[in-house]
């Protein structure tokens, strides 16, 4: 049996749904024994990091909401299969209804990149704050205060947040994650 050439699909998929979609898409592969025309199905997350009740917590969060990554030979059933799918909406395709649009190489090596990279380094947080913009205190003893940032020192990843306490004007010295950005 010559080798089965494999593409990269996006499926279109609930937004909310995606691992869902993905542990169905895995199940009926094992189900139809397609591991022969499906190599792998990825969802692109982000880790991302927030204070809750004083604890550091790390989140997945998607990349790419409503869609899954899905490297396969669409050959016989397979599409129909996946089409079928609980919260499937189909393939991300050049016309509607129309056939399943391979990605370019060069999309998927930026996309699987990315994925690498934000593994490698989920522990370098860039927070882009600015002096002078209004941020909400998240953590500690001022959280729901709002602030305006005086200063920044991103060696310590500190802000000073000057907070309106009991009429005064009062700077407090936070971390990039005992705030988030207002509005």
């Amino acid at each position: 049996m010559s080798e089965i050439t494999k593409k990269w699909y996006v499926i279109r998929a609930i937004s909310g749904k995606e691992k869902r979609v993905k542990e169905l898409l895995e199940l009926e592969i094992d189900r139809h024994k397609l591991n022969d025309y499906v190599e792998q199905v990825l969802i692109p997350t982000e880790k991302i990091y927030q204070i809750r009740k004083g604890k550091k917590i790390s989140k997945e969060k998607n990349y790419f909401p409503g869609y899954v990554l899905i490297q396969a030979a669409l050959i016989g059933e397979v599409e129909h299969i996946i089409k079928s799918l609980t919260n499937v909406l189909g393939f991300l395709g050049a016309t509607k209804g129309g056939d399943p649009l391979p990605m370019r190489q060069t999309e998927v090596n930026r996309i699987l990149g990315k994925v690498d990279e934000l593994a490698v380094n989920d522990e370098e947080m860039n927070i882009p704050y600015v002096i002078g913009e209004s941020v909400k205190v998240v953590d500690g003893p001022f959280n729901n205060f709002n602030g305006i940032i005086e200063n920044i020192n991103e060696e310590k990843k500190k802000l000073t947040v000057m907070v309106k306490i009991f009429g005064r004007k009062t700077p407090l010295e936070l971390n990039y994650m005992q705030v988030e950005k207002d509005g």
